[in-house]
């Protein structure tokens, strides 16, 4: 007969404990489990009322210089003028011609159009709101990642590290500082799942600037993350299409809105020989690209090992795989930065959002005191760059200035100029309409800063530029034509058309200005 087991004591029931489970939480090795969106954090009270003035009041100040001269680039003078063209009824890509997208222009526009064009300050300020914004982001993106602290730290290190190179490239009003604001936007909405935002911000960089559009990389890679090799049905095609609307709906618009034909040729297929060639870049460009990456590590030189822990918590540890789609946003960017091999100084402003985060996520663990002792390195030489800044000599840009004084007194207001050099700022400073589409001589001689090699040629110019050239010159010759070239390898002597046109019908002007010739019709 079995026996009963006696009754239990009367009391609270034993807690019943879950049989364990070896690995219990982590992935299996060689399939990474998906990752979800991390949801948006609440804001402490007063959280972005105290960071936001902070990061304006350093956007502002590491900016300040630039209101110092109305030009400090040839870029930001071609975009001057090119504005000023479209502000008066021209039309971009046949009136006015460039190799980049039209947003940039078209913003330049508004505001000439809203403020006049008499002064670049509304435009300067702009930027300052452009810098603004992008910290802003990244302060969100790794608040979202790793807390309140470090939204502060990201915030704060960007526009510290924003002005870490020559004052040229980092006080003007160029592409650069407007593709920021959109890539920040693209990885933050990208990391919180919203794939047709994350592709219009895609499509704002690209339609800024084509090197803009290499964001894309570290979107597609969160998005992977996001759904895994083993999505639910209908969940990765979904995204994917979601990107791929986002993105395709701004850059349509954009070419519609200008001549698509003209777009397509000046945005993709009319600057192979200037954006893929090696010929005559030379020994020049590469002590270029040197320099400027020394520049750019003096300026992180704080930042340094910290960067370095980061990459071998990426390699080494499990926890570091949310910094992959970091690195990766720093590879591509890093390849935008080589394309063309130019490497020109405001290339390398793209390697700063990530740079920032990338810093953030390895900062983030140390105490307060040592933090705050860390980022005393950047603000520093932070400090040193902007003081560069007010004192950086400018001496093309001063050379600019004095051709253009010359130009207004040989021509009237209503006379129409060609300046053959690479400083279109010559027309913006002498207020004087140009002769021609091609406002630099880059675009019929596929000349560009340190190209000097066997590829400078009027056979190397955009395709059918030329004929378009010999077109506007019968129909409206130019009152003053001003031979900038100085030696350089698309002189007049180099150029067979050009040459003729000056030997048939100009004649040189005895004053020079600095080796600038001054040709009148004869």
């Amino acid at each position: 007969m079995p026996v009963e087991p006696p009754s239990a004591a009367p009391g609270p029931a034993p807690t019943r404990r879950e049989p364990s489970r070896p690995h219990a939480g982590r992935p299996r090795r060689g399939r990474p489990r998906p990752t979800r969106p991390r949801p948006t954090r609440p804001a402490p009270p007063g959280y972005w009322r105290r960071l936001l003035p902070l990061l304006a009041a350093l956007a502002l100040v590491t900016r300040l210089p630039s209101f110092l001269h109305p030009f400090w680039s040839p870029d930001e003078g071609y975009l001057a003028v090119q504005a000023r063209i479209l502000a008066g009824g021209g039309e971009l890509y046949e009136t006015v011609v460039d190799r980049k997208p039209p947003l940039l222009p078209w913003l330049y526009e508004a505001t000439y159009t809203v403020f006049g064009d008499g002064s670049q300050h509304a435009v300067k300020l702009l930027a300052i709101a452009a810098q603004f914004t992008t910290a802003a982001l990244l302060a969100a993106l790794a608040r979202r990642r790793w807390g309140d602290r470090s939204g502060v730290t990201a915030g704060v290190l960007f526009p510290l590290i924003s002005c870490g190179l020559i004052p040229q490239d980092t006080q003007a009003t160029t592409f650069e500082v407007f593709i920021l604001p959109f890539t920040a936007a693209a990885v933050l909405c990208a990391d919180r799942g919203r794939w047709c935002a994350a592709g219009a911000a895609v499509a704002g960089a690209f339609l800024t600037k084509q090197t803009g559009g290499v964001v894309l990389v570290p979107v597609l890679w969160l998005l992977w993350r996001a759904h895994g090799p083993a999505p639910r049905p209908g969940t990765l095609p979904t995204a994917l299409l979601r990107t791929a609307v986002g993105f395709a709906a701004p850059v349509l618009a954009a070419a519609l809105l200008t001549d698509p034909e003209g777009f397509v040729f000046w945005t993709f297929t009319g600057s192979g020989s200037y954006a893929f060639s090696l010929d005559g870049s030379g020994l020049h460009v590469l002590i270029r690209a040197f320099v400027n990456s020394a520049v750019l590590c003096l300026a992180c030189a704080g930042l340094l090992p910290p960067l370095r822990r980061a990459a071998l918590r990426t390699t080494r540890h499990p926890a570091g795989r949310d910094l992959t789609d970091l690195w990766v946003w720093f590879a591509a960017s890093a390849a935008a930065v080589a394309v063309g091999f130019h490497f020109f100084g405001h290339y390398f402003q793209q390697l700063l959002p990530p740079i920032a985060l990338l810093a953030t996520a390895a900062l983030r663990s140390l105490p307060h005191e040592r933090l705050r002792s860390v980022l005393s390195a950047p603000a520093c030489v932070c400090g040193l760059f902007v003081i560069w800044s007010v004192f950086a000599p400018r001496s093309e840009l001063d050379h600019a200035a004095r051709v253009a004084t010359a130009v207004r007194e040989h021509t009237a207001p209503t006379d129409r100029v060609l300046v053959w050099g690479i400083h279109p700022e010559t027309y913006r400073l002498a207020d004087r309409a140009p002769a021609s589409r091609y406002l630099t001589a880059g675009l019929l001689t596929n000349f560009s800063g340190g190209r000097a090699g066997p590829q400078v040629g009027e056979e190397y110019a955009v395709p059918g530029a030329w004929r378009v050239f010999a077109a506007e010159m019968r129909a409206r010759p130019p009152a003053l034509i001003v031979d900038d070239s100085r030696g350089k390898p698309y002189a007049p002597e180099h150029v067979p058309t050009l040459r003729r046109l000056l030997a048939d019908r100009y004649e040189p002007l005895p004053a020079t200005v600095e080796g600038t010739v001054f040709y009148v019709r004869s």
